[in-house]
Formats: C-alpha cells, structure tokens, sequence
C-alpha cells in the first residue's frame, strides 16, 4: 500500500462528505492514520517516510504530486486504481481519522502537530525523518487516553 492510496481513500471520504482537504490538510490526515495503525494494529498503512517539515508531518512524494494544488481544495482523482484493497479494518481508521480530524482546517491541524512528540522529537534533534517508533508510542498513548 502507498500514502497515495491512503490520500485518494481520504479525498474520496471528503468529496463524499463536503470537506475541504488542501495539500496541507491531506498530509495532516495520512500522519494521523499512520499514526493510529502503528497504534492499533502495530504496522504500517504505507512504506514511505514521513518527513518533520517546517508546517508539520509530510509525506514528501505525497506533497509534490499535489503541490500544484497550491492552497486549494484536492479533489480524487476518479480513474486512481489502488494498488491492493483496503481491509474492513484499515477503512474504518482511516473513516475514524476523517471523522475526528477531518473537521479541523489544514493550518489548525498543523499547530497540533506542533504540539506532539513525533514532531517536536524530530525537530529538536535535527532529523529530517519522523521516528516510527515515537509516532507508534506517542499514538498508543492517545489509544490509551480516549
């Protein structure tokens, strides 16, 4: 699975629902689902590593597909083909994650992704690359809370 399936599954839960997600937001929203299988399953969604950028967690190769987008609003794209399905379980984090996060603007969501572990540890230490093993404990944590 890649982080663009996971962003086409998102857009499509927007563009079903009416939110608007940017570029800013969507990356926001693959941080938090990865975030919350390593969490709840223990594993990975997608491979590709998620970067501590100046705005917030990012999927690089996620970001340039859509950075001509500007701040506008994503829309999916109807001929993307996933590259495997989704189980039951994965489809209902991610429309667990919509629901919780997908409410928040893309610049709100980055502000709390200022405020937590993964970012801050990654940040304070130089690295370019958010620490699976911190995202997956500060996430168990958040499991724990709720």
């Amino acid at each position: 699975m890649t982080a663009r399936d996971v962003a086409e599954y998102l857009l499509r839960l927007s563009d079903e629902e009416a939110n608007d997600i940017t570029n800013l937001k969507l990356q926001k929203l693959v941080y938090y689902v990865q975030g919350f299988s390593l969490a709840a399953y223990d594993e990975k969604l997608f491979d590709e590593p998620i970067q501590a950028w100046r705005y917030g967690p990012v999927v690089a190769d996620l970001y340039h597909y859509y950075k001509d987008n500007g701040s506008q609003v994503i829309f999916p794209d109807p001929s993307y083909e996933f590259t495997q399905d989704f189980t039951p379980e994965q489809e209902e984090l991610m429309k667990e994650v919509n629901n919780i996060y997908g409410q928040y603007s893309g610049v709100k969501l980055m502000h709390l992704t200022h405020e937590e572990r993964p970012w801050m540890e990654a940040q304070e230490k130089g690295a370019s690359i958010i620490n699976t093993q911190t995202m997956q404990d500060y996430f168990k944590e958040q499991l724990i809370e709720e």
